[in-house]
């Protein structure tokens, strides 16, 4: 039973704290296609957030996380930080230019607080190509 009081009183603890906000990045079309590694995005993530006062690396200190499964990374941010959305999508567009991906998928708003990689949207205007 001590056990189970020393978890409630951590739940109680979480729920005093201030509120977190979550952003979504999910990435399941290039994942699963296998172009895009979800792995080396958090990881990218993690080394270029900047949080706090405009330092990279401080994002533990800031109660920042980042989490991944397998097609999706969540950003979880404490609602008083003033973490902004629009840096995970400069971020997420640097990453695709860096990995040369820039040309194919795209950054879209899918919710107020989720991004979503989606590809081009190629239509059959490649006639010129196609005669070559």
């Amino acid at each position: 039973t001590s056990s189970s009081n020393k978890n409630t009183g951590k739940m109680a603890k979480g729920k005093a704290k201030k509120s977190t906000v979550k952003f979504v990045i999910d990435c399941a079309a290039p994942v699963d296609d296998k172009v895009l590694d979800i792995a080396s995005f958090e990881k990218y993530l993690n080394e270029r957030i900047k949080v706090g006062d405009g330092k990279t690396g401080n994002l533990a200190q800031c109660g920042v996380v980042i989490t991944r499964d397998r097609t999706k990374i969540t950003v979880a941010s404490p609602q008083d930080l003033g973490f902004s959305k629009r840096q995970l999508k400069y971020l997420s567009k640097r990453y695709l230019k860096k990995q040369q991906l820039r040309d194919y998928l795209r950054v879209i708003a899918g919710s107020k607080n989720s991004y979503e990689l989606k590809y081009y949207q190629i239509t059959a205007g490649d006639d010129e190509e196609a005669e070559e």
